[in-house]
């Protein structure tokens, strides 16, 4: 067994291995310590920074300070606009470990001079080296998520990536305690976040020392001097995929509005809290540590996979802890002093103020992580770092335009509350957007409930799914619901082939919509519908996709398998392609099933109950015949093969 082998998305019968043993193995741990301390790097100073001109109420250009903390977002992400594109050819065309020391190298200067800054209070200077930290970090963006594929087997990618921000976040955690902790010190504040500084760049190099060797991915990629070149490339490589292109654009939403609370907690901890510099540390603690618990909980939830279901969740949670923040208002006059911690947690109301940013948070970290993993596996290899830049620089947009529009809405003399507001209404109104440009999002969703929140699917023999290329995958019929566990298995979305009826059922027909299903039906019933349904099955094939079909033709009736009907070989005798077996176990008896007669009766049962889907080894199109690959389902499902069938038959009957 290979190290990968030992890390698939099940283990012994059935167990999910935990992404933590990936911080014991060099491969991931060394790189992970490296974009870590970075992140704690750029936090620590920016947060310092931000409770230094608060709090010290120092002003550059006419702008007060809650407009210069605001301006300083701004500042340390316009680098990213400007550099990206050029730092994604250099990721894609040379060697990714070296690059990351040469950028970990160029901290420990920046952070040299942002000493001297300190030291000498000046303001501009030091407004000037976030500019020049951000340009470090549009070097080293392309790198952190492009790197993770090359690291990781696939089946550790959300886990990797759930790690990474993680990391990221409790980072920011770590960066915003130390930093508000060491610039409030009587007299040496500026000097013990100039010393930690430097400190932890030279970390960050040594970590970087031992990120392991890597080959370049597009070696002869020609690197433009000419920044409209790489520019318009970047453009033309995002955009090429439709379904990233997307995802990336609801990853550069994510950085709008979660940058909007970061930039805002500054000013909302002091004016509108009536707390003290400790009291932002620890809001801002609490959006940390809710994003980490997120991301973490991302991976439990996707089962190792991409899981497309769970962004839904995260947006609306998002929103709705959003909404619920400005309904919260402003808590009651203290009045005297700005509270510390303990004053703060003193106040009633400020436990529902705490618990809306850890939702806030959390449903972040669930949004995330999924869309992170989508870019990286949907993108090709030769042009992926390219892509992430492409992510970097609309990010940065979309935080630029966050701090325009904070500013905007401040001098327009909205109150921070009632920001909160618009911002959760445009939530709302994006991921309105997304779900309905995507709808494999809201199908995915669907799919995740009824495999998750209404069952327990597990799923034995995933990697048997072809990653790439065309496969029929061939199942029992047991439930109405079989092919939202099969959907929920697969990485790669299927074309499902189901009983044309199905179309026009109220409430569900979006479904089957949204899924691409091919409708198919009996020749009794519709010789057109089944003529063309054999056509676009064919289609769908020739086109490289999966195509799910339950070769019964109807619901089991006595809980077994039923004869296969042999419209799966008149499939493959147009589109020879590998048949991948499947068997469902678990859902007879349930709900959905016709033990007892007809579906849908009786609600509640075989709710919640194990249901488990074998996934069998492909077979050769030459191979298979609706009598083999009925008796391989029998047997993945434990089950006696049914008898042969002679003479040809329909592929469905009709449910």
């Amino acid at each position: 067994m290979t190290v990968h082998d030992a890390v698939r998305r099940y283990e012994n019968g059935g167990t999910p291995v935990s992404q933590m043993h990936l911080l014991r193995e060099r491969r991931f741990s060394a790189f992970f310590w490296t974009q870590f301390l970075g992140a704690l790097n750029d936090n620590l100073f920016k947060n310092a920074l931000a409770i230094l001109i608060v709090f010290r109420s120092l002003s550059v250009a006419g702008l007060d300070p809650s407009e210069v903390v605001v301006m300083s977002a701004g500042v340390f992400i316009l680098p990213f606009v400007l550099f990206s594109a050029f730092a994604g050819q250099l990721a894609d065309r040379f060697r990714k470990p070296p690059l990351v020391r040469w950028v970990k190298l160029a901290e420990i200067v920046l952070m040299a001079i942002a000493a001297v800054g300190l030291a000498l209070g000046d303001l501009r200077l030091l407004l000037f080296v976030l500019f020049l930290m951000g340009a470090q970090s549009s070097f080293f963006g392309p790198v952190k998520y492009s790197i993770l594929p090359q690291l990781l087997h696939k089946d550790e990618l959300v886990g990797g990536n759930a790690l990474v921000e993680t990391g990221t976040f409790l980072a920011i955690l770590l960066g915003t305690i130390f930093g508000g902790v060491l610039i409030s010190v009587p007299g040496y504040g500026v000097y013990l976040v100039a010393g930690t500084v430097l400190i932890v760049a030279v970390a960050g190099f040594l970590a970087s020392l031992r990120v392991p060797p890597l080959p370049a991915e597009n070696p002869t990629l020609a690197i433009s001097l000419n920044p409209i070149t790489p520019l318009r490339e970047t453009v033309r490589v995002t955009s090429a995929n439709r379904t990233v292109f997307l995802s990336i654009l609801g990853i550069a939403w994510f950085w709008f509005f979660g940058g909007c609370f970061i930039a805002l907690l500054p000013d909302y901890g002091k004016s509108v809290l009536h707390g003290g510099e400790h009291v932002v540390t620890l809001l801002l603690a609490l959006f940390c540590v809710g994003t980490a618990v997120g991301s973490l909980l991302c991976e439990r939830l996707s089962g190792r996979t991409v899981e497309l279901g769970v962004v839904p969740i995260g947006s609306l949670g998002m929103s709705l802890a959003a909404l619920d923040l400005f309904l919260a208002g402003t808590p009651e006059a203290v009045g005297g002093p700005l509270l510390g911690v303990g004053g703060f947690i003193g106040v009633p109301s400020s436990w529902r103020i705490m618990f809306d940013f850890v939702l806030i948070a959390v449903f972040g970290g669930l949004y995330i992580v999924p869309l992170y993993t989508l870019v990286q596996q949907r993108s090709e290899a030769a042009y992926r770092s390219r892509v992430i830049a492409g992510s970097n620089i609309m990010g940065a947009l979309f935080m630029v335009a966050s701090s325009i529009m904070l500013m905007a809405l401040l001098r327009a003399g909205l109150e921070i509350p009632q920001i909160f507001l618009v911002l959760s209404l445009m939530n709302i109104a994006v991921a309105f957007y997304i779900y309905q440009t995507i709808p494999e999002f809201l199908f995915r969703f669907a799919a995740w409930v009824v495999a998750n929140i209404m069952y327990r699917l597990r799923v034995v023999g995933l990697d048997n799914v072809p990653q790439e290329g065309a496969a029929l995958l061939v199942c029992n019929h047991v439930s109405f619901v079989d092919w939202l566990f099969v959907a929920s298995a697969c990485e790669r979305p299927p074309r499902f082939v189901m009983y044309h009826g199905f179309r026009d059922m109220r409430f569900v027909s979006w479904m089957f919509r949204d899924a691409k299903v091919i409708p198919i039906a009996p020749a009794h019933e519709s010789e057109d519908t089944l003529v063309e349904a054999f056509e676009r099955i064919a289609v769908e094939l020739e086109n490289g996709n999966l195509v799910c079909i339950f070769p019964e033709g109807k619901l089991t009736r006595d809980g077994e398998i039923n004869v296969f009907r042999t419209g799966v070989e008149r499939i493959l005798e147009r589109t020879p392609v590998p048949v991948v077996p499947m068997a469902l176990k678990g859902m007879w008896g349930s709900f959905f099933s016709r033990k007892d007669g007809k579906t849908l009766r009786r609600p509640f049962r075989r709710i919640w109950s194990r249901v488990s889907l074998v996934i069998g080894p492909a077979v050769a199109a030459e191979e298979a015949d609706a009598v083999s690959l009925s008796h391989r389902v029998a047997r993945l499902a434990d089950m006696t093969p049914p008898p042969s069938l002679g003479g040809a038959q329909a592929v469905v009957e009709g449910n």
